[in-house]
């Protein structure tokens, strides 16, 4: 087989930038005329947040992957499996393993318990007012540095696969991209955002099993010759990518940074808002279990694919081209599309990362839309006393500033290590919003105080552990590399923040004199796992 051809995936130019600007407008008419048809019919609170509740089984379980198969895990993952083998590896492991935990522990629970957001939840048997805001804090700041990460990401990827380059050209994409955002929102609502989600899984997956079957074709379809070719390619260090311990065995901080980042992520992915808020959009328990059965498949599916693509980058393209290339570890499956089936396939490929950004910011706007409007606006400012239309208003405004914050942050941050906002996000989810969704769900003494102990403090430990670490200081990497204020060793603090969310709950509950109420938390129990109830209290709403 020659080689010759997949030399060029390390240039500088990689691709037609006009073919790739001719697949990313196809995409984003199509799938605007598909949220304009979808908008017809948003009349009510429910048709915008949850989509009318009119999404079967398999339609939510394709979104669902859609939303939850961000561009982390297929042009990050296959970077860091190119690059690193085996470690790299787990991230697939994590994600699929974190999804199933989603899944199993609370996610249809949540759905037959709440209405719109995780906040309903919280509030069916504690206190109103101070656990929706607390919720909705939780929720809006998981979302921001979430939001934050995709927009900044989006900048770099979308210019280097058009050709574009200069901060203000990079500014410009990440302004058009936030735009798109506002509009498939603003527009279509949850319904519009769903279809966007179901048409870019499809894509995603397809795409990502033609790249499969393709690569494994170039080694006679022996995943053995494969993983070979990795390791020739690779030259010296080689050998390192079969085995444990490449990017996180060197010291005993870093095995640990690993145990911490892997705990965020296994937990924090049962407690991220734009996720969970999926489950609204089926009508009944029994198609939120076949949402549950899809998604399980295709996620699945999906992270076994990006083996073969990480791999096969490191075979076809090789690890030192991947690093050297702008982008970086980020371009390792546009290279190896270009590399496999060049200008048309790469351009392909790169619609498909786009539609992977714009799905997910989608999502993640809408949800912190609904927060800020059901919960803070209605339920703690209102006090309940406003009506559908005037949430729904709100709503839409809200839209329209998340997506300037997001237009704005992303500009600053696309300067900055976006690493640790990821990773912040996950670690906020773990730690505040997942004690309190576990206890609410099936601790019958927990009451209000604990949930608020548990939320404002997993806040504030991640944070502040975050700040005073190596991701933020006292490293080449830091986002402040000339400072140096870091005493907290760990590059996540999962393994701190998330152990001290459960134990602030717990002691929350135990030194309130709240008296709990059994009798609610028995109605919450039966609801919680028949659904009995739950579509008799939308139709009153």
């Amino acid at each position: 087989m020659s080689t010759a051809p997949l030399h060029l995936a390390a240039a500088t130019n990689v691709g037609n930038p006009a073919v790739n600007i001719s697949i990313f407008a196809a995409f984003v008419v199509v799938t605007l005329v598909i949220v304009l048809r979808a908008s017809r019919n948003n009349r009510s609170a429910a048709d915008f947040y949850a989509g009318g509740r009119s999404f079967t089984g398999m339609q939510n379980g394709i979104a669902i992957s859609g939303d939850y198969l961000s561009a982390a895990s297929f042009l990050g993952i296959c970077g860091a499996i190119a690059v690193n083998g085996y470690d790299g590896f787990l991230y697939s492991i994590g994600f699929l393993v974190a999804w199933l935990v989603a899944l199993l522990l609370v996610a249809e629970l949540l759905r037959n318990t709440g209405r719109f957001t995780m906040a309903d939840v919280l509030s069916f048997r504690l206190r109103q007012r101070p656990v929706r805001m607390a919720a909705a804090v939780a929720t809006l700041l998981v979302v921001f540095f979430y939001l934050l990460a995709q927009m900044a990401g989006a900048g770099g990827l979308v210019a280097l696969l058009l050709g574009i380059d200069g901060t203000a050209a990079k500014n410009v994409v990440i302004a058009v991209v936030g735009a798109l955002m506002i509009v498939y929102v603003l527009v279509g609502g949850m319904k519009g955002t769903t279809w966007v989600q179901i048409i870019k899984a499809v894509l995603l997956i397809v795409g990502a099993f033609v790249m499969t079957i393709w690569a494994l074709a170039h080694f006679g379809f022996s995943l053995s010759d494969l993983f070979q070719g990795a390791v020739d390619k690779a030259g010296d260090t080689g050998a390192a990518l079969l085995e444990p311990g490449k990017q996180y065995g060197a010291t005993s901080a870093s095995k640990l940074s690993f145990i911490s980042l892997a705990l965020a992520l296994v937990l924090g992915t049962a407690g991220l808002p734009h996720v969970l808020m999926r489950f609204y959009t089926v009508p009944t328990a029994k198609e939120a279990r076949k949402s549950v059965v899809w998604a399980i498949w295709l996620i699945g599916i999906f992270y076994l694919f990006t083996l073969v693509l990480g791999y096969g980058a490191g075979a076809l393209v090789g690890p030192q081209a991947i690093l050297a290339a702008p982008g970086g570890v980020n371009s390792a499956a546009p290279l190896l599309a270009f590399a496999l089936g060049g200008e048309v396939l790469l351009g392909i490929i790169a619609a498909v990362a786009f539609a992977t950004i714009l799905a997910v910011v989608a999502g993640l706007t809408i949800t912190a839309a609904a927060s800020f409007s059901h919960d803070i606006y209605a339920n703690v400012i209102k006090k309940g006393a406003v009506n559908a239309d005037g949430e729904v208003r709100v709503a839409r405004w809200t839209v329209v500033v998340i997506g300037a914050i997001a237009i704005v942050g992303g500009i600053y941050a696309q300067k900055q290590n976006v690493a640790f906002l990821v990773a912040l996000a996950f670690a906020v989810a773990a730690s505040a919003n997942l004690p309190t969704i576990v206890f609410s769900l099936f601790w019958k003494r927990f009451n209000t105080s604990g949930a608020v102990w548990s939320i404002y403090g997993g806040l504030v430990s991640c944070i502040l552990l975050i700040v005073f670490s190596p991701v933020v200081s006292g490293a080449e990497t830091s986002m402040f590399p000339t400072a140096d204020f870091a005493w907290f060793p760990l590059t996540n603090p999962g393994l701190v923040s998330i152990p001290l969310g459960f134990v602030l709950a717990i002691a929350g509950t135990l030194l309130s004199k709240e008296q709990p109420h059994p009798e609610k938390f028995a109605e919450m129990e039966v609801r919680a796992l028949t659904g009995a109830g739950a579509e008799r209290a939308e139709t009153r709403h």
